[in-house]
């Protein structure tokens, strides 16, 4: 790997990990922000962000590998569909809060592929089987240097902000203030 800005904060970042993020560097540059166990790229290409990281989770599907690379887009994903995404792939992540939707995987190439097919399940295009059927097969694909169109780019345009989800206050700051009379009533 050659010496850049980002090398030293790696380079005892286990191999698959090295691995993983410098196939990011290859294909976006150097990162924006370097940490001891991660990197990070601001809008790189479609994404919000990218986050590789020196921490690699066993993930069985669809074959075993180790995921480290992150890739994240603006999406508010609908609330009656998120145990079907929990069933796909445990490593495409919600984060309702941020309006944010992400996978992880050890390259670029699978996060467009897992995302593509979250998009098909938030849509209703394709089943949980459908959508982990169609993973499996594209997976098979590409090394059978066969045309992979999920894991080319995304296939939907990804929300540009505005897809936070904060909630709903359940507690008035009258509830708030009764609570800290009671405690200091109690105390």
């Amino acid at each position: 790997m050659a010496s850049t800005t980002y090398a030293p904060a790696i380079r005892e970042w286990p191999e698959n990990a090295r691995e993983a993020a410098q196939l990011v560097v290859e294909q976006y540059g150097d990162p924006d922000e370097v940490m001891e166990s991660w990197v990070v790229w601001h809008q790189p290409g479609p994404w919000k962000r990218i986050v590789a990281s020196r921490e690699v989770h066993d993930h069985n599907f669809p074959t075993p590998h180790l995921d480290s690379v992150e890739s994240v887009i603006d999406y508010r994903f609908p609330d009656h569909k998120t145990q079907d995404l929990y069933l796909f792939d445990g490593s495409v992540v919600i984060d309702r809060t941020k309006g944010e939707v992400s996978a992880r995987c050890h390259d670029e190439q699978a996060n467009f592929l897992a995302l593509n097919l979250m998009h098909d399940i938030a849509t209703g295009t394709k089943s949980v089987e459908e959508a982990r059927d169609y993973y499996a097969r594209e997976f098979l694909d590409y090394r059978r240097n066969k045309p992979t169109p999920y894991m080319e780019r995304l296939q939907f345009a990804p929300a540009s902000g505005n897809t936070a989800d904060p909630d709903e206050a359940i507690l008035t700051d009258a509830d708030l203030e009764r609570a800290v009379q009671e405690g200091k009533q109690s105390g």
